[in-house]
């Protein structure tokens, strides 16, 4: 097993998801089967109860497990299939260790951060990165870990020392560290600056780990001479400098690191069994990337939703709308409206804010409604699906947005001013959805989906049923339920 580490400096957020996405493609176009490991140093057990607006969208695993969204930039990338336990928390680390000291699997040893959380840390690695992700359920042979946050960070020391003492147990041949770095360039000189990344460097090195590559962050092509000057600093050859500057899409990253021979760099340095020279694989990643950034045509689509300050909210939602407008050679234009600003109180207060939403929402060519949960904004979203459905614009609703569909429906087609979701409304006399009081509300969800023979919504954490009493109401209008025979488990969707 070969491992690969990624590490930051100088800020948060710098990319790291991306460039551990982008080296598990180019290692999977070379044949190598890949898996990818992220590690979060914060408490939580998993990022199930955050904010949004904490650390943008909380992505959804087939198993369940409620993860950070770089575990879908992975699953994305690379075609695979990841499970809870390859997003690694202290919160998770430090469960383990507590419950074993509980059954007296440490014999009585007073229980320390090393070497206790390190080798429970060490050991977790170990054992995920053998787990099959592919569909041939083969054994990977790279494991691509990120550490998130930044060198320095006090929360992520144990997990630095813990790779530390790593790196000698998987032996310098299987071990290789990545470093990524910001060169900023402020505006008043337009230098680029490196002494950022000679701190960062040190600062990782002063903690036992030498990085093998450097990949400098810029928003422009990093100068030769400047690549020189990291080199020389940060002691390593100047090959071992890859820059990564700001690009019209994420899907040209791969192509940047290959081209500055990351692929070389790793068959001498991990010993890999591959060419030199990029693979089918990755030409057609390259048309694909090209034909991205050549598109002319473009589809506009409004995603009406209540985390619309931070684009990573939906991240997801992004990237799907993003690849199905690609499928159709078409240039997608996301316009992100907040649905408060859609609902009646803020034409009173704010009448401006309340007309350019309402201006972007009919300018759009489809709206799309995604997941959340509480009752702050329903009611913009549900004006914004009532005009879809009026004005016959394409609309698709996730989770809570296809819930809402069925609340609008009732409401403005069967007359049933009252309906509602018992989420939002218990006391409500046309429950149309029905939360049971068994479920657990905290959490995120992922698409709103069914069974056909119950009338189940399901979601994530939180089921929601909906009420056949009104699907069979006579009236002028309808409601399918279409569950076409290649959905698995009798998932379904609804056509109104």
């Amino acid at each position: 097993m070969k491992y690969i580490l990624v590490t930051g400096g100088v800020i948060s957020g710098i990319g790291k998801g991306i460039i551990a996405s982008s080296i598990g493609t180019i290692l999977k176009s070379c044949g190598l089967r890949v898996t990818a490991i992220k590690i979060d140093p914060y408490i939580n057990i998993d990022a199930g109860t955050f904010s949004p607006y904490e650390h943008g969208e909380v992505f959804v695993l087939n198993d369940g497990g409620e993860v950070d969204l770089d575990l879908g930039n992975y699953e994305r990338f690379l075609d695979i299939n990841l499970y809870k336990d390859n997003n690694i928390t202290t919160g998770k680390i430090y469960q383990h260790v507590i419950n074993k000291e509980r059954h007296g699997d440490y014999l009585g040893k007073t229980v320390q951060v090393v070497p206790h959380i390190t080798d429970a840390v060490q050991e977790w690695v170990m054992n995920q990165a053998k787990v099959p992700v592919d569909d041939d359920r083969k054994e990977p042979q790279i494991c691509v870990i990120e550490l998130g946050g930044t060198i320095g960070d006090i929360e992520g020391m144990p997990f630095i020392e813990a790779f530390r003492q790593f790196q000698f147990k998987a032996k310098k041949e299987n071990f290789c560290n990545i470093h990524v770095s910001l060169v900023p360039q402020p505006n008043a000189t337009g230098e680029q600056k490196t002494k950022p990344t000679q701190n960062s460097v040190r600062a990782l090195r002063g903690l036992g780990l030498s990085p093998d590559l450097i990949v400098c962050r810029s928003a422009k092509p990093i100068e030769m001479a400047v690549k020189e000057k990291i080199s020389m600093f940060c002691h390593v050859e100047p090959e071992q400098v890859i820059f990564v500057q700001d690009v019209s899409s994420t899907y040209r990253v791969p192509i940047l690191l290959e081209e500055q021979g990351i692929i070389k760099y790793f068959k001498q340095r991990l010993n890999l069994p591959v060419d030199d020279h990029p693979s089918d694989l990755l030409v057609r990643w390259k048309k694909m990337a090209d034909r991205y950034e050549r598109l002319l045509k473009v589809c506009s689509i409004a995603l009406v939703g209540k985390y619309t300050k931070l684009s990573d909210c939906y991240a997801s939602v992004f990237k799907a709308l993003e690849h199905s407008a690609l499928a159709i050679n078409h240039k997608l234009d996301l316009m992100y409206i907040d649905s408060t600003e859609l609902e009646r109180s803020t034409e009173a207060e704010n009448s401006v804010k309340y007309h350019q939403a309402w201006h972007k929402l009919c300018k759009a060519d489809g709206i799309l409604v995604p997941g959340g949960f509480g009752i702050r904004g329903t009611e913009g979203k549900l004006r914004a699906i009532s005009w879809a459905r009026t004005k016959k614009k394409p609309f698709l609703g996730v989770c809570l947005g296809m819930q809402l569909a069925v609340v609008e429906f009732a409401r403005n087609c069967l007359n049933w001013e009252d309906a509602n979701s018992t989420e939002f409304d218990p006391d409500t006399k046309n429950p149309v959805t029905t939360v049971p009081s068994s479920s657990n509300l905290c959490g995120i969800s992922e698409l709103c989906v069914g069974i056909c023979n119950r009338t189940q919504f399901d979601r994530p954490q939180h089921t929601v049923f909906a009420r056949r009493r009104f699907l069979g109401h006579k009236c002028s209008s309808a409601i399918d339920i279409v569950c076409p025979a290649q959905l698995s488990n009798g998932r379904m969707i609804i056509k109104v």
